[in-house]
């Protein structure tokens, strides 16, 4: 029989991806939404797959229906990457933010350890629970420092899997997955914000882009790549935690630059630096050191940076045109 995987949040942009990489292996792939009836399938379909990935209604923080949908489609793997997902929006919605993904996380691990069964958990932890990383790149071993109520929230629904892994022998792991891009990013990541305006831009638009901090540094990779390590996570016989990365920093300068250069035209004609984008405490540096997962899951990085602007432009020019 083929494995079944349940993806809760398969509607967003590393769910999708994750749910045509699964389908590839033969495995029965179902998915979550907070409202199947009203759910955006948009991405799904962009990934040619919105007819082979049932999706059924689970609200994270209602623990019943989380019990009665695992029950339901009783998982061989389950993949948590549901929940807010904006760093920035958590600012203006703290409560909601640290409730969803602290209680949800709870809940589906409550929910396994009471079902009983050998289901295999990935958590989507994320990078943001380092905040800064002055020094070396972060690894498995760096202490956490979140600035922001997101990082706080996943920061402590990462401790909820490793408790949960270390008192009742689930199967769960965390990857701590840094900054991760495709065309399917909701236009709200500032990533897509850059491109789409740029395309704009060329194609005639006489708008200003306003951006924040242009000198902060985040480690980006390809998340088709991405999605493949969490698949990996779940094969190996004893679960631990990665940091997914690819070792290498860039500044949010550099990419706006870079997506400007695609398309034959200087940035500093056209951006602007505006101190509303500035958020209450900024990480400057985000870099992450992907060696154990080079070693352990035989994964790395195949996508790097300006191969990543080239893709991102030119799925966004097909979009303008």
């Amino acid at each position: 029989m083929n494995k079944r995987a349940l993806i809760c949040g398969v509607t967003g942009q590393d769910g999708a991806l994750l749910a045509k990489l699964l389908l590839g292996k033969g495995y029965d792939v179902w998915g979550t939404s907070r409202d199947a009836d009203v759910a955006d399938l948009e991405k799904l379909s962009r990934c040619s797959i919105s007819g082979e990935v049932p999706v059924l209604s689970m609200v994270l923080t209602d623990f019943r229906n989380v019990l009665n949908v695992l029950t339901k489609v009783e998982p061989d793997e389950l993949y948590l990457l549901n929940g807010p997902s904006s760093v920035g929006l958590s600012f203006d919605q703290p409560a909601e933010t640290i409730e969803t993904i602290i209680s949800g996380t709870l809940n589906v691990l409550e929910a396994m350890r009471i079902l009983g069964k050998a289901t295999r958990v990935y958590h989507a932890s994320s990078s943001e629970c380092f905040g800064d990383v002055p020094d070396d790149p972060a690894d498995e071993t760096t202490p956490f420092h979140p600035r922001s109520p997101y990082g706080v929230a996943k920061a402590s629904a990462h401790w909820l899997v490793a408790n949960y892994r270390e008192a009742y022998q689930l199967y769960c792991c965390n990857g701590i997955l840094f900054n991760h891009e495709s065309p399917l990013r909701p236009a709200r990541f500032v990533t897509r914000k850059i491109v789409s305006a740029a395309c704009r831009i060329q194609a005639g638009s006489s708008e200003r882009l306003n951006l924040g901090r242009l000198d902060v540094r985040r480690d980006w990779g390809w998340a088709p790549d991405f999605v493949g390590a969490m698949h990996r996570m779940l094969q190996m016989d004893t679960p631990e935690d990665y940091v997914i990365a690819t070792g290498v920093e860039h500044t949010l300068e550099e990419f706006v630059s870079g997506v400007f250069s695609c398309l034959g035209m200087d940035y500093t004609n056209h951006v602007d630096v505006d101190s509303q984008f500035f958020r209450p405490s900024e990480i400057a540096r985000s870099v992450g050191n992907p060696e154990k997962a080079a070693k352990d899951l035989g994964w790395t990085a195949t996508v790097h940076f300006d191969e990543i602007i080239s893709r991102l432009v030119e799925a966004e020019k097909s979009r303008v045109v």
